[in-house]
Order: structure tokens, then C-alpha cells, then sequence
């Protein structure tokens, strides 16, 4: 599958891949960041999301191997990734098949491990969204709100909303395929998969993502993995604490 992406810069190649329901956009204030940095950023949207295509497959081996061909087609011989939480499962399971494309690998509040099923209300909210008619962003942002109360999801959720045509409003993800495979979300990495390159583990010190009983099994999987949490932080720790999650990545990729 040949995936969408925003691409800028020059130099080293990054890719970062975003979380469920999210979009490579929600990482450009960052990628610009990394861009002054001296690397080529690319913010890569996964099947099924953004302005990838949409499949009724949907499974980590095969975002894998779209990654891979992402890689093969852009012609790099290594490039450094960052991925969060489904990004973060991704970007494991690429390191693990592919190791030696992998110069250092960065997880953000994701562990290897399974993840129950978790995301029913928000699912059922962008269906009511996908089946009902209304007029501007704030009518969604209402009827989201039957769902979800915190505001800053239902923003982040909305910006898969797009105009289809004056009228007409669309949703960028592939929502039949997503519900539809939703238990190959929580997917723990098989106990074989192992990297053994540079490796960072970032969580936020609020979010119940990654535990203290999860080091060994990260360790097992990625045994030069350093794990740094982030304080006043959750799941989205790169959007709530922009600038402590910045220096925390800089200081690892410039090592």
C-alpha cells in the first residue's frame, strides 16, 4: 500500500507514525521542530487513516509491510522512528522484522504488551457522526459530546472531519474497517520479536499506558531500551508536554 505523507527538510530521515484514529498532521508542530534539527521529517499517515487508502485489512504485520515499502521506495538505507501508542506498536513489530533499516527507535506510552479492546464510545460516536447530517464543526463537536466529555479528544478526533462538498461532511478514517478490526489494536508483540538497536520508551507519568510492571517485559523485547516518563503527562504526552517531550527526544536522537 503506498502510504500518504507529509514530507520536509533535509538530511537524516525521520518517520513518526501516529496513534489510532489520529493523522500524521497531528505531529507537524513537532516535525518542524525535528526539521531544525538537521533531520528530513516524515509524517506518515497509516492505512486507514488520513489520506492513506483504506483496506478491509487491517493488522499490524501489514502496517509493517507498508512501512517497509515505504522505506524500500524512498531508497533509505536507515532512517529513525518514532511512533505513538498504535504508531508505537508499528514502529516495534518494524524494528523487530527489520532491524537493520532501524538506526534508533522511540515508543511513546506504549507498551509491547496486550491492550483490551477500549475505544467502544469513541468509535460509537464517530458513527453517530458518519450517519448524521449537520451544518458546521460545532455540530459535531455537540453531538460528539453525547460521547465524549473531554473536550481536547473530541478535538483531536474532529480533525479527521473534512468537507466532502459544500454541503457534506466526511470522515478521513476508514471507519467500517477500523471497527471491524478493532481487536488487532491491543496486540502484544510475539515473545521471539526482539530489537536489539537504541531504543527509548517515553510515557506520561498520568497515563495507565505503560506500568512499572511492564520493564521487564520491555527489556525483554528491546534490551538497550531506555524508559523516560514525562511528568503532567497522559497518553498524549507529546501534545501535553510539547517542550519536555522535545528536549527528551533531542537529546536521544543527537547522541
Amino acid at each position: 500500500m503506498k502510504l500518504y505523507a507529509n514530507v520536509f527538510g533535509q538530511g537524516k530521515p525521520l518517520l513518526i507514525l501516529h496513534g489510532f484514529l489520529g493523522m500524521g498532521d497531528n505531529w507537524k508542530t513537532l516535525g518542524k521542530q525535528y526539521e531544525d534539527l538537521g533531520f528530513q521529517v516524515h509524517l506518515i499517515d497509516q492505512r486507514n487513516h488520513g489520506r492513506s487508502p483504506h483496506s478491509d485489512e487491517f493488522s499490524y504485520e501489514l502496517m509493517v509491510n507498508d512501512l517497509h515499502e515505504y522505506i524500500v521506495e524512498n531508497h533509505f538505507e536507515s532512517v529513525n522512528l518514532i511512533g505513538h501508542s498504535m504508531g508505537g506498536k508499528t514502529v516495534m513489530a518494524f524494528a523487530c522484522e527489520y532491524p537493520d533499516l532501524v538506526n534508533k527507535l522511540i515508543v511513546v506510552d506504549i507498551a509491547p504488551k496486550y491492550y483490551a479492546p477500549h475505544h467502544q464510545e469513541i468509535l460509537e460516536g464517530l458513527t453517530a457522526i458518519k450517519n448524521a447530517n449537520f451544518k458546521s464543526r460545532s455540530d459535531a463537536d455537540n453531538l460528539l459530546s453525547n460521547y465524549i466529555n473531554h473536550k481536547g479528544i473530541r478535538q483531536f478526533l474532529l480533525k479527521n472531519l473534512y468537507r466532502k462538498d459544500k454541503n457534506t461532511y466526511g470522515l478521513r478514517i476508514n471507519l467500517k474497517s477500523l471497527k471491524n478490526n478493532i481487536n488487532e489494536i491491543g496486540k502484544a508483540l510475539e515473545p521471539e520479536q526482539i530489537f536489539e538497536g537504541e531504543t527509548l520508551f517515553i510515557n506520561g507519568k498520568t497515563s495507565d499506558y505503560i506500568t512499572d510492571e511492564d520493564t521487564n517485559l520491555i527489556h525483554n523485547h528491546f534490551p538497550q531500551a531506555r524508559i523516560k516518563g514525562i511528568e503532567n503527562a497522559g497518553h498524549w504526552v507529546h501534545a501535553e508536554q510539547r517542550e519536555a517531550f522535545f528536549e527528551v527526544t533531542k537529546a536521544f536522537l543527537n547522541n
